[in-house]
């Protein structure tokens, strides 16, 4: 019986662990740690999208809008963006995947202070709606994000 109380308060303190809201890792979703603010590591990620001729469509504040319907919420902001020349050849693949297109990327601060990055990976996007002829491109957008996300998280040197 004792034995049966330890494996239970095992399998308890790393369930808590893993349902930590700020690392855990969803299926499909790559989050990296920033050294810079909020806004900072957007405004990063902006500049690289836009420097190799990707369009952005939308920048939202969540936290100001909470803020405007008297709500705190900590920095938290999602860029909206996307390269047809990418997308659209997994749209014509499969209609759905223009639910998660364009992409997205979000950045948050946690209740400690730390700055995320996160986005939906392009190999969970081809899964989930069952893309299967397209791994060129979701090869390249692999690439291009993690350059994206590196460059929008990590200090230069």
């Amino acid at each position: 019986m004792k034995l049966t109380k330890i494996i239970t308060s095992l399998v308890l303190i790393c369930f808590v662990t893993i349902v930590n809201a700020d690392t855990v890792q969803t299926e499909g979703l790559l989050v990296k740690p920033s050294h810079y603010s909020v806004s900072e590591t957007l405004d990063r990620f902006e500049s690289i999208v836009k420097k190799k001729g990707i369009t952005v469509f939308l920048r939202v504040n969540h936290a100001e809008g909470a803020k405007k319907a008297g709500l705190a919420m900590e920095p938290t902001e999602l860029l909206i963006f996307g390269n047809p020349k990418l997308g659209s050849p997994l749209m014509s693949s499969q209609r759905t995947a223009a639910i998660d297109l364009p992409l997205k990327a979000i950045a948050w601060q946690d209740k400690e202070g730390k700055v995320w990055l996160a986005y939906n990976t392009p190999a969970y996007i081809a899964k989930r709606h069952g893309i299967n002829d397209q791994q060129g491109v979701i090869k390249k957008m692999t690439g291009a994000l993690n350059k994206f996300s590196d460059f929008a998280t990590k200090k230069a040197d």
